[in-house]
């Protein structure tokens, strides 16, 4: 339980848990508009790291399709049309982070 207490007030999210003993009570102040600010900008930080995430795992699982073109274990169009299939897929889940991100905006910024 202290150890749950003591995670909440040193986190970022600005908040003071208090504990009887059994139960930890927060305070949820209402959202002014820089914390509001602050929000999406994390928002924001979190969509590029996984955007990221995403732009490394494509690196990977095309490293991993030019190796096996490289060892003869799949032809040269089979690994075109993987790499074209791969970056389809990295763009579908950028975009859906994108759309996410978009509604989490909307939604911080209404009052």
């Amino acid at each position: 339980m202290a150890e749950i207490e003591k995670t909440l007030r040193d986190s970022d999210l600005g908040i003071n848990p208090n504990s009887d003993g059994t139960v930890i009570r927060i305070n949820l102040p209402q959202l002014t508009e820089e914390r509001r600010r602050e929000y999406i900008k994390l928002a924001h930080t979190k969509a590029e790291d996984a955007k990221v995430s995403i732009r490394n795992i494509r690196r990977r699982a095309k490293e991993e399709i030019d190796h096996l073109v490289k060892e003869g274990k799949i032809g040269e169009d089979e690994g075109t049309r993987a790499e074209k299939e791969l970056e389809s897929f990295t763009k579908k889940h950028v975009e859906n982070v994108d759309s996410i991100l978009k509604v989490k905006e909307a939604e911080l910024l209404e009052v």
